[in-house]
């Protein structure tokens, strides 16, 4: 059986050594006191005087300032004009989901001859979305989109983290698609 030589780390050449000061550690803890009382009674002094000191955002009743208008946030299903989702059901943003988090089942309608196929069930599972904006981009018929609000998605309970269809229609309903859903042909009365 051989001998095992024991690991030796590699030495750098602008490797950092430790000063005096350094070693003595105290003198450390007290310049990091110092530095954190200097802007934490610099930030109070600007915050008794009225003036802007620390910025402190209470959510959900004030929003950041700093929000790009493109942020992505919580996703909603746009609708038709008659209340039902302007989705047809063709899994394009649950199949371009990187973290596979959209699970869409189809109804048929065959009474309408535009486009029969209907979301019975939209779900997305908040706990995984990375909020990347691909879904959005995949659909065909501006069906879904993303606000800049995120209401409620911090959980203790994982369940509650998926978010339905019917909330996703509800939250911030909009009717402005850019493509419209056509009209249904008039009848002809026999």
């Amino acid at each position: 059986m051989t001998a095992r030589k024991p690991f030796v780390r590699k030495q750098y050449w602008n490797e950092p050594t430790m000063g005096v000061w350094e070693r003595l550690y105290l003198p450390e803890i007290l310049r990091g006191l110092a530095i954190t009382s200097r802007v934490f009674l610099a930030n109070m002094a600007k915050w008794i005087t009225g003036r802007k000191g620390a910025l402190t955002t209470y959510y959900p009743e004030e929003t950041r300032w700093d929000y790009a208008a493109g942020n992505r946030g919580k996703h909603i299903l746009t609708r038709r004009p008659d209340g039902s989702p302007q989705c047809i059901a063709c899994n394009m943003c649950a199949t371009v989901c990187p973290a596979k988090v959209i699970e869409i089942d189809a109804g048929f309608n065959p009474e309408d001859a535009a486009h029969p196929k209907f979301p019975t069930r939209f779900e997305i599972d908040y706990s995984r979305c990375i909020f990347c904006g691909l879904c959005v981009e995949a659909c065909p018929e501006d069906a879904i989109r993303m606000v800049k609000e995120v209401p409620n998605l911090p959980s203790y309970d994982r369940g509650n983290m998926w978010i339905a269809r019917e909330e996703l229609l509800s939250w911030q309903p909009h009717d402005d698609v850019a493509k419209p859903y056509p009209p249904p042909p008039a009848r002809s009365p026999r």
